[in-house]
C-alpha cells in the first residue's frame, strides 16, 4: 500500500515513565470496557533449557535479556497493524507499559480490516526495531521434561535444565506467552491513545509454539549489563541473577562427564540441588538420577548411581573406590558414609 514504507515509530524519554516507545512501570489508564488482568499468581517453578557454556555464566550470575529481533521466532512482537490506506507518512510515538499484564477487551477486537484500510508490515517492523534498543526479554518454561526443548535449546541433550524459584523477587512481573492460530491484529488508533499499551499484549506466538509453554519477564537494556556481541550481531546484554533464585540444576543424558563434574564441583557447597536426565527404561521420557541434594555435601554426601559414578570415579578415597566398583559391578553394596 501507498506511503507506508518509509514509516517510523519514534523514542522518546520520559522521566517519569523511564522510557515513550516507552518502557514504564505502573500501569497506564483504561479505556471504558477494558479491565486489567493480572498474574496474581506468579508460576512457583520456571525452567530455562540451556547449554553448559550459559549454566557456567548463571551460576556465576548473570544471565542474558534477550532484544525481540535476536529471537528465533522472526515474528516475535509483530501484530497485523492496520491503518488507514490514505494515511499520509508521519513519525509517530508509541508508548508500551513492560510490566502490564494484558487487557482483557471487549468485543471489539479488530477482527475484520475495514473498507479503506490495510496492514503495515512496515510500521510493526518499526516498532520491533525501536523495541530492540530498549528491552531485553528472559524466555523461561513452565515445564521442565520437553524432549524438543532438551534437543533445540540443551545442544541436543548435552546442556541443562535451570530450576528457578518462580515467587523470587527477581521474576516478578510474569508474562505468559499466549498461543493463536492467527497473527494478532490492532488497529493504529490503538497505538495513538496517549495510554501505554501493555508490551503483554504483543507477546503473542503461534499455537505451533504451544509446547514450550513459555513464562517472559521483561527488563530494559537500561537494567543490564552489555558483555559483547553473538555470532548474529546482536549486542550480548546480561543481568545479575541471585544465586538463591536457583533451585536445582538438571544435567542432560548426553552431558560429558567431565562437564558434570565441574558443575558438581560449582554447587557442591551450595544449596542447589543436582540430577542427571537419564533415558527412562520404558518410556519416551528421562528419569531423574539424583546426584545432590538442595543441601551443601558438608551437610548431606552425595547420591550415586552406575549412571553418575563417573562424576566421582576419579576421587582417590573410599567414595572413588564405591565408584569404580558401581561402575564394574553394577550391583554394589550400600553407599558409605560422606568422605
Amino acid at each position: 500500500m501507498k506511503n507506508m514504507r518509509n514509516w517510523q515509530s519514534k523514542m522518546d524519554i520520559n522521566s517519569h515513565e523511564l522510557l515513550v516507545i516507552t518502557a514504564c512501570f505502573q500501569a497506564g489508564n483504561l479505556a471504558k470496557g477494558e479491565k486489567m488482568t493480572h498474574n496474581a499468581s506468579p508460576t512457583s517453578l520456571l525452567y530455562k533449557y540451556v547449554t553448559i557454556s550459559v549454566l557456567k555464566k548463571v551460576l556465576e550470575g548473570s544471565i542474558r535479556f534477550t532484544q525481540p529481533s535476536a529471537f528465533n521466532d522472526p515474528l516475535e512482537l509483530l501484530p497485523e497493524i492496520i491503518v488507514p490506506n490514505d494515511e499520509k507518512e508521519r513519525t509517530i510515538s508509541v508508548s508500551f507499559d513492560i510490566r502490564a499484564q494484558r487487557q482483557s477487551r471487549s468485543v471489539e477486537q479488530n477482527d475484520a480490516i475495514p473498507d479503506g484500510y490495510g496492514s503495515s508490515d512496515a510500521m510493526s517492523r518499526g516498532i520491533v526495531r525501536q523495541l530492540n534498543q530498549i528491552i531485553g526479554i528472559l524466555s523461561l518454561s513452565k515445564t521442565r521434561d520437553s524432549l524438543l526443548m532438551w534437543a533445540h535449546y540443551a545442544d541436543q541433550y548435552s546442556g541443562a535444565v535451570i530450576t528457578f524459584d518462580g515467587t523470587h523477587d527477581f521474576f516478578s512481573d510474569q508474562i505468559d506467552i499466549e498461543y493463536q492460530s492467527e497473527r494478532p491484529r490492532r488497529h493504529l488508533r490503538d497505538y495513538l491513545t496517549g495510554t501505554p499499551i501493555p508490551l503483554a499484549e504483543l507477546c503473542v506466538k503461534s499455537d505451533q509454539w504451544a509446547y514450550e509453554k513459555e513464562v517472559r519477564i521483561v527488563r530494559t537494556l537500561a537494567e543490564c549489563k552489555h558483555a559483547g556481541i553473538d555470532l548474529r550481531g546482536f549486542p550480548i546484554f546480561v543481568h545479575e541473577v541471585p544465586i538463591d533464585a536457583i533451585k536445582s540444576v538438571i544435567l542432560g543424558e548426553r552431558t560429558p562427564v567431565v562437564e558434570q563434574r565441574e558443575i558438581f564441583a560449582r554447587v557442591m557447597d551450595s544449596k542447589i540441588s543436582l540430577s542427571l536426565a537419564a533415558i527412562d527404561h520404558s518410556r519416551f521420557a528421562f528419569r531423574d538420577e539424583i546426584i545432590k541434594l538442595a543441601l551443601p555435601i558438608s551437610q548431606v554426601g552425595p547420591m550415586m548411581s552406575p549412571r553418575t559414578a563417573h562424576i566421582f570415579s576419579e576421587l582417590q578415597t573410599k567414595r572413588g573406590e564405591f565408584a569404580r566398583r558401581l561402575i564394574n559391578k553394577g550391583n554394589p553394596p550400600a553407599l558409605p558414609g560422606r568422605q
